[in-house]
């Protein structure tokens, strides 16, 4: 029953040296997939060749340069498991993976969404992560408003979800999967199992986190949708317009420090459309 539930979604874009390493660590798991979907997000270097030497083990997607939200989106929409896994090309997979998250989906039918512990690598050595990166599972909501506690590549979701939900914001070019799971855990508690059972490979360059001064006007715009979305509880709307004054407070500090004064403006302003 195990091989007939499972589609493994991975996104990449020019990460031909990474992919190798992620694709092997899906082949490997103790439960197997039901497809692995590699959408390549116009890649210009040897990604097709890697992927056409794995045969039909792989169901290869390509399309122009549209962003990781998209091709996450176009592996979700082409998939047919009843449950989605997703892997970003730079992370890998401990073999039992997808075994235990399979068990707890099956166990739990009313479950959307399930996510792990992880193994942090940063510039090939192992690093702890801080206190402020604690995961957590049930009613998660108030926790995943300060920061990303979710790896995209750890989790596994139950596909239907996507349709209550809605997909990965396209129009958000970094803060996507914050926005998503803040989505989600404002409705659905999640289950977190303790054990790592990823290795999230960090600190190169082409990361979306190094390539944007100011991440936080991404996870500000995800606030607003959820203030205005009229979707939240009055605790919810309080702790959401608390975390967007905060993060107005350090963009703006951030503008001045730039010199940027309209902008410092815009963000001190801000907060009070919701207040």
């Amino acid at each position: 029953m195990q091989r007939q539930l499972v589609s493994v979604i991975i996104p990449t874009y020019n990460r031909a040296a990474w992919l190798k390493e992620a694709i092997d660590s899906v082949l490997s798991q103790s439960a197997q997939a039901i497809e692995l979907i590699i959408v390549d997000d116009g890649s210009t270097d040897q990604t097709h060749e890697l992927v056409a030497g794995y045969g039909d083990q792989i169901h290869y997607l390509y399309q122009d340069n549209q962003g990781v939200s998209s091709a996450r989106n176009l592996g979700i929409r082409s998939s047919h498991g009843q449950y989605t896994a997703l892997l970003d090309s730079d992370d890998l997979w401990l073999p039992d993976k997808l075994a235990r998250q399979i068990a707890i989906m099956e166990q739990q039918p009313d479950l959307q969404l399930c996510h792990t512990e992880e193994i942090w690598i940063r510039r090939g050595v192992r690093v702890n992560p801080k206190k402020k990166h604690q995961k957590y599972g049930g009613y998660i909501f108030p926790y995943c408003l300060p920061l990303c506690v979710i790896s995209p590549s750890s989790v596994m979701i139950r596909r239907s979800l996507f349709d209550n939900v809605g997909y990965f914001d396209e129009t958000l070019p970094a803060c996507e999967d914050y926005d998503l799971w803040l989505r989600i855990t404002k409705t659905y508690p999640v289950h977190f199992i303790e054990t790592p059972l990823i290795m999230k490979r960090g600190g190169h360059e082409d990361q979306l986190s190094q390539k944007y001064w100011g991440i936080d006007r991404f996870r500000i715009q995800a606030l607003e949708k959820l203030l205005r979305s009229r979707e939240l509880t009055p605790e919810q709307y309080d702790q959401t317009l608390q975390e967007l004054r905060r993060k107005c407070e350090i963009m703006a500090a951030g503008c001045a420090k730039r010199q940027k004064m309209q902008e410092y403006d815009y963000y001190r302003q801000l907060p009070r459309r919701y207040a």
